[in-house]
Parts: structure tokens; sequence; C-alpha cells
């Protein structure tokens, strides 16, 4: 079933790029060179949105043009362009008299915000050079053109924002995130370190689910951005979540090594630090099964606590007999300290969960530990004489 775009001969030749058709249609008396399709796109919306520089120009060329008609979607002519990179249609629809290069879109989108968004410096650059832009301006999602150019990694982008006197880099949008927020978790490190370069920059703060930047960088594994934020003086590397979740603890459950490493070098983390289950970085390493690489530095250090107990009352241990990790449960039970007999709060032992699983592997190793309670029956010590 085809589908009615509603689209005029000039529309479609304006669409289509074919500057001979849309020459011999201008020589008619009775064009009308703003009619809008089905979607609302004018001739100059669809030749701006597939780059027809030249139709663009001769377009604007016309006396009754309007260059900042929106489509159904708030869209203009100029954010069309914008979000393709496209600087020569830019440039040219900035030279117009009438254009209004900051009219937001139904999302709350300004051209500004879609070049940001994909990290187009020239037109960034072009539109910076306007009195009329607010670069600060949200979307409905308070998203901030800087905010969509620190999530993408637009280094040179958010240089650009960051040399406006009234830049905010630090409003958050609608989720609490901020610039440096988008930037520790997928942005990359060089715009972390031009964020962290400003004065007013605050690296600790965090978003409506408590998460910080570092926990962001920690929990994907950026240790480089890891390094970079905890050389701030003023950085916090252990504030936890709204669930309670630490730094160290997403790392840990991501088996981001080198993150784990970098923390645990910090006199301030706390190891142990449970989240609202009573998780540890410990519990959530176990995850990882025996080829967990932030389990084994965890394990390696003294203050770590191997029986800390979830607020089931299970156990790393437990954990780990219940996955059938005997890799795991090996190098729990290397421990000093190990209690391999603690129950959870049924009375189930780590030995009681692998036999119950069927992990017989788990349970040979564990019936060869001497403090293992082998005659527990559902968490009732039983005397096997």
């Amino acid at each position: 079933m085809s589908y009615n775009y509603g689209r005029t001969p000039l529309s479609w030749a304006a669409y289509e790029g074919h500057i001979g058709v849309v020459k011999l249609l201008l020589g008619q008396n009775n064009v009308n060179l703003n009619m809008r399709d089905r979607d609302g796109r004018t001739a100059l919306s669809l030749a701006a949105d597939r780059e027809h520089g030249e139709v663009v120009k001769l377009l604007l060329e016309q006396k009754d043009i309007d260059p900042n008609m929106p489509d159904n979607d708030g869209r203009t002519p100029i954010s069309w362009a914008a979000e393709y990179g496209n600087d020569g249609i830019v440039k040219r629809l900035l030279g117009r008299k009438d254009i209004n290069p900051d009219i937001p879109d139904n999302d709350g989108r300004t051209p500004i915000s879609w070049a940001a968004g994909y990290c187009f410096g020239r037109v960034v650059e072009l539109l910076l050079g306007r009195n009329d832009i607010n670069p600060n301006t949200p979307d409905n999602d308070g998203r901030t053109p800087i905010s969509w150019a620190a999530k993408r990694g637009g280094g040179r982008v958010v240089k650009l924002l960051l040399e406006q006197k009234d830049i905010n880099p630090n409003m958050p949008d609608n989720g609490g995130r901020t610039p440096i927020s988008w930037a520790a978790k997928k942005g990359g490190d060089r715009v972390v370190k031009l964020l962290l370069e400003q004065k007013d920059i605050n690296p600790n703060m965090p978003d409506h689910g408590g998460r910080t930047p570092i926990s962001w960088a920690a929990e994907y594994g950026s240790d480089s951005i890891v390094e970079r934020l905890l050389g701030r003086k003023d950085i916090n590397p252990d504030m936890p979540d709204t669930d309670g979740r630490t730094p160290i603890w997403w790392a840990a459950k991501s088996d981001s090594d080198k993150v784990v490493k970098l923390l645990l070098g910090r006199e301030e983390v706390n190891p142990n630090r449970a989240d609202k289950y009573g998780e540890t970085p410990l519990r959530c390493a176990v995850g990882g099964g025996g080829r967990s690489r932030a389990l084994k530095l965890l394990l390696e250090r003294a203050e770590v606590n191997p029986n800390m107990a979830d607020i089931d009352g299970n156990t790393p241990l437990s954990w780990a007999a219940i996955a059938g990790y005997d890799g795991v449960v090996k190098l729990l039970l290397g421990r000093e300290d190990i209690k391999p007999s603690i129950t959870d709060m049924d009375g189930r032992t780590p030995l009681w969960w692998a036999e119950k699983r069927g992990h017989h592997e788990v349970a040979k190793v564990l019936l060869q530990w001497e403090d293992a309670n082998r005659n527990m029956v559902d968490g009732i010590p039983s005397d096997s004489s």
C-alpha cells in the first residue's frame, strides 16, 4: 500500500534535488512556495533535509519563501540542516535576515541541540556566532546542547560551548544527569578532562538515582576516567546511590578489575559497604564466576569480609554454591577467616545449597573443608552416630 505524501511537484523536485525542474516550476505564476505535505514539510524543508544546497539557494532567492516554517514535529529547515551537519546550508539559511535559528521543535530541541548531539563542530560554531542563540536551552527532557555533546564524546563541540561566557556546565536534565555525568558514562576521557577544567564544575553531583559521575564510570569500566576523577581533591569516591550502591560496588558488579584496584587504593573507600539488599562488592564479584578478576582483587584485601550475609542471610560462599561456581568456592575457602557453615535465614548452609542444586563438584570441595557441617538438614544439625 503506497503512502500518500501530499506533496506538490515542487516539493518532489526539491526532495530529489532536481534543480532544473525546480527552476521550471519557480517560473510559474501560481506556485505556492510554502505549501506543506502531510508531514508539514515544505519544499525548503525537504531540500535542507536532503542536503540539496543548490535547491536551497534557489528557493531562498524567492521573495515569498518562509525559511522558518515548522513541520508537524516543529522542525524548521535549519533544524534539519543542523542535524545532518550541512554547514553550507546552515550558513546560507543564516544569511537570511528573517531567519530564526533558535526555534525549538516539539521535543524542545533547537538547531544547536541537534548539531551538538551529532558533534558537528562547524555547524555549532556558525550558530554560536549569532547573538540570538541560547546555548543553554534545555529540551523537553532537560538536556542542553552541552549535555548532548558530552554524551556523544564531542570534544570539539564541548570545548566550543565551554568557551561561551553564559554556559552552565552543571545544568542537570530531568533525570538529574549533568554533562559530566553523561561524559563519564559514555563520552570519553577528553570530554571529562575539559569539564573538570572548569572552576565551577561539581564532580560529585548525583542524579535522581543518586549516581555520581564516578559511579557511572566505575560501572562501565572506564579506568582512565575514574583515575582522572580521583585526581580531584573534592571527589567523593564512596558516595552511595539511592540503592546504597557505591562506585566499587558497580565496578565489582561489572568485573572492572582496574577500577576496583584504583578504588581500593583510596582510604575512604569501604569495600564492605552493602547495598539496601545487603549485597557487598564481594557478593557482586561472585556473580562473575571463577574468571572474575575483581573477585581475586577483593579477596587479596584483608579488610574485605568474606562472610557478610545479605538480607536473606546468604553469604558470598552461599551464592557461589547456589550458582555451582566451584572455582569461586575454592577461592573463598582459601581465606583463613572464611566460615563455610554459616546458615541463611532458613538455616541452609552452602553445602546444603550445593547438594540441593546438584552441584556435585562444589559439594565435594565443601565436604573436604573440616568446618562444613555435612549433617545439616534444612538448617537443623543432626547427629549421624
